[in-house]
């Protein structure tokens, strides 16, 4: 009895230190990320603790440099496959290139994504509850330079419970009750009991005292095995966030993009992009409109005014609207291309009084 006793004070005082240890800012930021950090691990299998801790870890609880001017809460640099946004921050070298986000959820995602590397495949061997495997296994990997990296996940897991999150993750993907108790009762109807497989272990790890030599110059590059076609879709959505006009989605055209490549990337026929867009024989520049879906035949105005000098192509763009149905609505000679004065286009049939 005594010796119960004794345990439970001890359990209790360590909770009771555990929670002096943690930080209201640290508190607040998980609170704030929790689902996104759940989220990550439900699409991509990163667990959810990992997630957090590195993002506390990395991003000061939000409080970086880098985490304020260019929501990068993970420290992730440029890479040759980079055509985002840019900031350039004094690390282990002066003025090395970071990447930026429009957001900080944008920056959980390519976290995820970037996981997903070669470099870092050996990870997802691992139970997503080992986190402590999964820590030092990232050090392994050269996710950071600092060799006392695993530990400080660790020890940011341990005492903010971040457990917990990963353990939430796996509860949302269980299948209903229902549903479980439906698959049992034919299975056992159709076949005969078998015995229960036994729980599988944790994978193990090899505690390292002695740093490991990651060396990344050799004489051929690094192979990149490329991307599968919704990680391609997600990494474009990523850095092209979808906006609605006249009911149908678009993207808008940043720095480099081209039809070609962007119907590659959202794994769609070239043609069938630009038939969309009213862009054949046309080139993409940046800020233009690239609608996801054919556009309408009518628009959500009555009408709109053209002004001297207004292209066709850009004002149908502006509106959702097809161009080949402004046309035949408003009887304008296929030739005209731009206005030359003030007129009155209609974008769906009026009745007259």
């Amino acid at each position: 009895m005594k010796k119960a006793i004794i345990f439970f004070a001890a359990v209790s005082l360590s909770m009771a230190l555990a929670a002096q240890n943690q930080n209201a800012t640290y508190l607040a930021y998980i609170a704030q990320w929790k689902e996104m950090a759940i989220q990550q691990q439900t699409e991509y299998g990163v667990p959810a603790a990992i997630t957090m801790a590195q993002a506390l870890l990395e991003s000061s609880a939000g409080q970086s440099e880098l985490a304020l001017n260019a929501n990068n809460h993970f420290g992730i640099k440029c890479t040759k496959d980079w055509f985002g946004g840019v900031y350039y921050y004094d690390d282990d070298s002066a003025g090395e290139c970071f990447r930026q986000y429009g957001n900080a959820a944008e920056s959980f995602k390519d976290h995820s994504l970037f996981l997903k590397r070669p470099r870092y495949m050996t990870c997802f061997e691992i139970a997503v509850q080992d986190y402590e495997a999964w820590a030092y296994r990232l050090r392994d990997c050269g996710y950071a330079t600092d060799y006392l990296y695993a530990p400080k996940l660790v020890k940011l897991i341990e005492t903010y419970r971040l457990d917990t999150l990963t353990e939430a993750a796996l509860k949302a993907n269980e299948p209903a009750p229902q549903a479980v108790a439906a698959t049992t009762d034919s299975a056992q109807a159709a076949a005969p009991q078998q015995p229960k497989p036994k729980r599988p272990l944790k994978a193990e790890v090899v505690r390292r005292t002695e740093p490991i030599m990651v060396i990344h110059n050799d004489p051929e590059p690094e192979y990149i095995v490329p991307l599968t076609a919704r990680e391609e879709r997600d990494s474009f959505m990523l850095m092209h966030p979808k906006k609605k006009c006249n009911g149908v989605m678009y993207v808008v055209a940043r720095e480099g993009d081209t039809y070609a490549n962007v119907a590659f990337r959202l794994n769609v026929r070239e043609r069938d992009l630009r038939e969309d867009n009213d862009a054949l024989g046309r080139d993409l520049a940046k800020g233009d409109r690239i609608y996801l879906a054919a556009k309408k035949k009518v628009g959500e105005k009555d009408f709109v005014w053209t002004h001297t000098g207004q292209s066709l192509w850009q004002l149908c763009q502006d509106e959702g609207v097809s161009l080949e149905a402004i046309q035949k609505l408003n009887e304008l000679d296929p030739q005209i291309r731009v206005f030359r004065t003030r007129q009155k286009l209609y974008l769906r049939k009026v009745k007259e009084e």
